[in-house]
């Protein structure tokens, strides 16, 4: 039987890590690696212990390095079948502020990376991305052949990233399959993105700062739904095509904010508005109906349940999350 070594980059941050997690549990069991290595920088985003649950498994291998070194990606990338690129800068606030690491690490770490895919003839290049490639759509759902159109230095960067995807694959032949995701919440997701901000600063007497008039929407997708529609594509994609990955549950922050305040039996005295975003997209939609008739794939957590997993989750593994509040 032919082994099969996957790497992923980007394996110690949210969504990676809970790909690797799935991936050495079973969860996915198209898909059984006999290597899965990790290439993740530990910057603030990726921590050890995302990779906890699997740590111990023979078939982990941890790399520590950033896309950007050539020499590291093009030693790592050798031998291994698939990339599953997840590694990217990610808090559009933090492009707003500093565009410089987006462009180096989404668009220049996504460029050795296709290179050394390229020169190790790895099998299939996988490359995920985001619905904000779309930027803001008043009505209706984006669909894959739909226009990109940016708004944020982070969201140009991932654009530009799928687009060089793309001209590898048209270019050299290289099996690239692109996903783009809504936004995603769930376990060992750092407090800097709004579910798991929102959740440890109730947890810690805060305030919530909600944007505007809490009235952008957008679309949300449980992580371990996100990743199966992510595996299912690394297995039975068609080279060149992107597939979308929502949640189907649109909510206003506003609508949102709520949720979680009665999840904490607490009001809107807890909340406190604050200054928009500079421009802020007002709502993201998908349409994954090339995906599920395509792969098969489908959300399976609902919203209400899985936002009061995510606060249990919260609540039971502080010890993980006290630190990055703090840091």
């Amino acid at each position: 039987m032919q082994t099969v070594r996957i790497l992923v980059t980007g394996g110690a941050g949210f969504i990676g890590s809970a790909y690797v997690r799935r991936l050495l549990s079973g969860s996915e069991p198209a898909l059984r690696p006999d290597q899965v290595t990790v290439l993740d920088s530990f910057t603030y985003a990726g921590t050890d212990g995302s990779l906890g649950p699997v740590r111990d498994d023979p078939r982990l291998r941890v790399v520590r390095g950033d896309v950007r070194d050539e020499d590291l990606v093009d030693a790592t990338v050798a031998g291994h079948d698939a990339i599953v690129h997840f590694a990217a800068e990610s808090h559009v606030d933090r492009s707003i502020a500093s565009a410089a690491p987006f462009v180096s690490t989404n668009v220049g770490g996504t460029q050795v990376l296709l290179d050394a895919a390229l020169r190790h003839r790895t099998g299939r290049f996988l490359h995920v991305s985001t619905d904000e490639v779309y930027g803001s759509i008043s009505q209706g759902t984006s669909p894959p052949s739909a226009p990109l159109n940016p708004s944020s230095p982070y969201s140009a960067t991932k654009a530009a990233a799928d687009l060089l995807a793309l001209a590898y694959h048209r270019t050299h032949g290289l099996d690239v399959v692109i996903t783009r995701g809504a936004n995603n919440y769930g376990p060992y997701q750092h407090p800097e993105k709004l579910i798991p901000r929102f959740v440890t600063n109730l947890f810690e007497g805060h305030t919530l700062p909600l944007y505007g008039d809490g009235g952008d929407i957008r679309d949300w997708l449980h992580v371990d739904d996100h990743c199966h529609g992510i595996a299912l594509a690394q297995r039975n994609g068609r080279a060149g095509a992107i597939y979308h990955l929502g949640g189907g549950t649109a909510l206003t922050n506003r609508d949102l904010t709520a949720a979680l305040l009665d999840l904490f039996d607490v009001g809107w005295d807890r909340v406190t508005p604050v200054t928009d975003r500079k421009g802020h997209d007002r709502r993201y939609a998908l349409d994954t109906t090339a995906t599920r008739r395509d792969l098969g794939w489908a959300p399976a957590v609902a919203l209400d349940r899985g936002l009061t997993a995510t606060v249990r989750w919260y609540r039971e593994h502080r010890a993980w999350w006290e630190p990055l509040v703090k840091a």
